[in-house]
């Protein structure tokens, strides 16, 4: 007769051993955000040192979240090429995009985005969850959830009740926009690629998916650089500019070592990521979706949610061209669809509780809505 597993309070011997086990594979990862989380409480009272512990932070955090849309693609569809290639070609169009940046607007690396958004002026102090919210961000990438790092990151430091329900709208209606977009496109063109995409892709394929690849990094750096540059004064002296570059560049080397981390396999769990032909088309039409999004209107959005809404539309229609059964298909969409839910709650708590004003003004939004 089998024995059932000793119980250890509420939680069998088993689940016990479950949960030591994981914690032993993650025990780096947890000590790393536990000292983040201690160096943080020690440097937000001292606004010199807090400005680059939150920058670093950000810098990092918010790189490694959005790697997923941005270069995700690109990392899965170039799995045989050495990771120090690509942190070079994409560290590269990185230094020469802020680079045009700070000659251009007077030491403003973020092409005034910060300005436009109201961040006219650099934070004179900083709350602990300012500083603390890369480290959120850090835990959710860890988790596989994406996150609006836009709204995550700026909405601690200033925002409104209208502009978080905006970008909420916004995110989940671009969500579907994209997943509808990707459906149709591959329904109609998905044989067509079948038997155009046979055999080993040649080499201008390959050229042609670095260049897309690329443009979508270059216009991503453009838009959100700004979300690790809040914590910076606006006009980056030379020193503080070489510091900037040389972190987030340090970064983009770690990202590519661990070939995307733990985000990454919401690309990769996907059908013919890792063929350059088939991910070029997906950072084509990612490309264009973005380019309506910006014509429609300049509320920020969660360019993540776009992402997955995309590579969504597109396993549906694969699969039903193939004929196969959905219900893995659907369980799969629906897993990507609850983490980004369950990212946005978290990003949305997080913004309130680092603003106060904020959160008494989305009370009140609420109050006299309800």
């Amino acid at each position: 007769m089998t024995k059932k597993p000793k119980k250890i309070g509420l939680i069998s011997s088993r689940r016990f051993v479950l949960i030591n086990l994981l914690l032993r594979r993650q025990k780096n990862f947890i000590l790393f955000i536990g000292i983040g989380f201690f160096i943080t409480g020690v440097a937000y009272p001292h606004h010199n040192i807090a400005m680059w512990v939150g920058f670093i932070l950000a810098a990092y955090s918010a790189v490694a979240n959005d790697s997923i849309q941005t270069i995700g693609t690109f990392i899965a569809s170039n799995g045989n090429q050495k990771w120090w290639k690509l942190w070079l070609y994409i560290g590269l169009i990185f230094i020469i995009t802020v680079s045009v940046s700070w000659f251009s607007y007077n030491g403003d690396v973020t092409y005034q985005r910060l300005a436009s958004k109201g961040f006219t002026e650099s934070p004179q102090s900083f709350n602990f969850l300012q500083i603390a919210a890369p480290l959120f961000l850090l835990i959710l990438t860890r988790l596989r959830m994406p996150v609006s790092t836009t709204f995550l990151i700026l909405s601690s430091f200033s925002g409104s009740a209208a502009a978080i329900t905006g970008v909420m709208q916004k995110s989940i209606v671009g969500y579907f926009i994209a997943f509808i977009s990707a459906f149709i496109i591959w329904i109609a063109f998905e044989r067509l690629m079948q038997h155009k995409f046979k055999g080993k892709a040649g080499n201008q394929w390959i050229i042609f998916q670095w260049i897309t690849s690329g443009f979508l990094w270059s216009l991503w750096i453009m838009q959100d650089a700004a979300n690790i540059a809040v914590y910076l004064p606006r006009s980056l002296s030379v020193t503080e500019f070489l510091v900037f570059i040389f972190t987030i560049f340090l970064g983009l080397g770690l990202i590519f070592f661990l070939k995307g981390d733990k985000i990454q396999e919401v690309v990769e769990e996907k059908s013919d990521v890792k063929d350059v032909r088939p991910a070029t088309i997906i950072d084509l039409v990612y490309t264009f979706i973005l380019i309506i999004f910006t014509w429609v209107n300049t509320v920020p959005m969660s360019t993540t949610w776009v992402f997955i809404g995309l590579l969504g539309g597109r396993e549906l229609a694969k699969k039903i061209k193939k004929k196969g059964k959905l219900k893995a298909t659907w369980k799969l969409i629906g897993k990507d669809i609850s983490y980004a839910l369950f990212g946005l709650i978290v990003s949305v708590i997080i913004a309130l509780s680092a603003n106060p004003k904020l959160s008494e003004e989305v009370y009140q939004y609420l109050k006299n809505y309800l």
